[in-house]
């Protein structure tokens, strides 16, 4: 006997999943795909920690002195 219960009746839902993740990276905007944001308020809060503790170590020196 032949199997007759083939994929012509039914539909695959990995296929519709793909069409549909096509579908929306297609409308995606072009800005999402790009690199991350540059580094620089990371580095400005680097500096800020740097600057804050520099602070604090010359209030503590005037305060010992």
């Amino acid at each position: 006997m032949a199997n007759t219960q083939g994929p012509q009746g039914n539909q695959d839902p990995a296929g519709s999943t793909q069409m549909f993740r096509a579908f929306v990276d297609e409308g995606a905007p072009q800005s999402s795909r790009q690199a991350p944001a540059p580094a620089g308020p990371r580095i400005g809060l680097i500096v800020g920690v740097v600057v804050a503790v520099a602070i604090v170590a010359a209030v503590a020196w005037l305060a010992l002195k």
